[in-house]
């Protein structure tokens, strides 16, 4: 038996919880205090992570009603820029595996945005295209991108807006090894 003389069972969870503060702080008052951010602020990391949450808030508002995702988007811009492209080719561009983008694109063929063709030298190869329909949705898509990031990139002139997708891009290149 524990040091209560209860059965362990039986015994009064109650005793166990902390203590109810009768007069807790409104939810106005707790979100008052700003946390301390600064051990994290000085990582790029942390500083692209808190961008990215903005910039993906913005691309859901503004895709949302042509029924995109952020991933489904990127293969359908590739997909119409680059003719004869194929799957591996654009898994390694976006850096998915093979299963995660044969996913993608099932669910885009589904929808009748992007067809696979067989190559015709080899026919092992699978190359994308976008039918008719995928057309228009990616033309329709990237008018509404040139836009889309006004509202979160405000505080930002053109020329940092640039110099901005010039330091990512320049990041994303260099590719860290996996462990």
């Amino acid at each position: 038996m524990p040091a209560t003389g209860m059965p362990a069972d039986t015994r009064d969870r109650s005793l166990d919880a902390p203590p109810v503060d009768a007069n807790p702080a409104s939810p106005a008052q707790s979100s008052e205090k700003e946390l301390d951010a600064s051990r994290l602020t000085h990582l790029v990391g942390y500083a692209s992570s808190r961008a990215a949450v903005q910039l993906k808030k913005s691309f859901a508002t503004h895709m949302a009603p042509l029924g995109l995702k952020a991933v489904e988007f990127s293969v359908l811009v590739l997909v119409a820029a680059n003719p004869r492209l194929n799957q591996k080719q654009l898994g390694s561009a976006l850096d998915l595996s093979a299963p995660n983008l044969a996913v993608i694109l099932d669910r885009l063929a589904e929808r009748g945005l992007v067809a696979r063709v067989r190559g015709t030298v080899d026919r092992r190869e699978h190359r994308l295209e976008l039918t008719p329909a995928g057309q228009t949705l990616a033309a329709r898509a990237e008018g509404v991108a040139r836009t889309m990031e006004r509202d979160a990139l405000r505080g930002l002139s053109e020329a940092e807006r640039a110099l901005l997708i010039e330091l990512l891009l320049k990041v994303a290149a260099a590719r860290v090894p996996a462990p």
